[in-house]
């Protein structure tokens, strides 16, 4: 896709913050600093549009980004961040859950891991969750360029295995320093915003 306009809209701390335009949403889940909002600015070639932080856990809210007035990036807060007090952590917790669970304009779920290292045991968790509630997945594995190439490939088997993803299921590998995987994500991307449209369309024919 080729990003003509992208914005923050707000930081959303609960549903009545949520936009109501209905564009289709694409949500990122992972632990605080593995690369989120890096990642949303190298899909939208912009530098500093998501911010970035050194410091775990400072993204806190959903950030709503608008791209192309098309579509929305929904960054959650990161999760396992020791130094946020438990309240907070099962706040953000309900907050997350009830999005996935509720969302109707979310499309897709990108799930991001560190493939420098095996996923973490909240990685897993998030991974079972969204499998056992059927939300459509992609596992983007940041930091691939921290990787020498021969070594790629045994990173990528061991998140297979640890996250227990099978063949045919979505899984990307990326580099947000590089631009690897960019493409890619982005046709996964935008198949499933289509093939949400068209999902609407025919529950529109089947209601007339």
């Amino acid at each position: 896709m080729k990003v003509t306009k992208a914005e923050f809209i707000i930081s959303a701390v609960g549903p009545n913050q949520y936009p109501e335009d209905a564009l289709p949403e694409i949500a990122l889940a992972g632990r605080s600093n593995v690369g989120k909002s890096s990642l949303i600015n190298r899909m939208i070639s912009r530098k500093n549009l998501a911010r970035t932080s050194s410091t775990p856990g400072k993204t806190q809210h959903m950030n709503y980004y608008r791209i192309n007035d098309t579509m929305y990036y929904v960054d959650f807060p990161g999760y396992g961040y020791a130094k946020v007090s438990k309240v907070q952590r099962a706040a953000w917790g309900k907050m997350v859950e009830k999005y996935l669970a509720e969302r109707e304009t979310l499309k897709l779920v990108l799930l991001v891991v560190d493939l420098r290292h095996p996923p973490t045991a909240d990685d897993r968790m998030m991974h079972e969750w969204l499998k056992h509630y059927d939300i459509p997945m992609c596992v983007v594995a940041t930091k691939a360029d921290k990787i020498p190439k021969t070594r790629l490939p045994r990173h990528i088997k061991i998140v297979k295995e640890t996250l227990g993803i099978l063949p045919g299921e979505s899984f990307i590998p990326f580099s947000s320093e590089l631009g690897l995987g960019r493409d890619e994500l982005w046709s996964l991307i935008e198949s499933r915003i289509a093939s949400g449209e068209q999902e609407e369309e025919q529950d529109k024919e089947n209601r007339g």
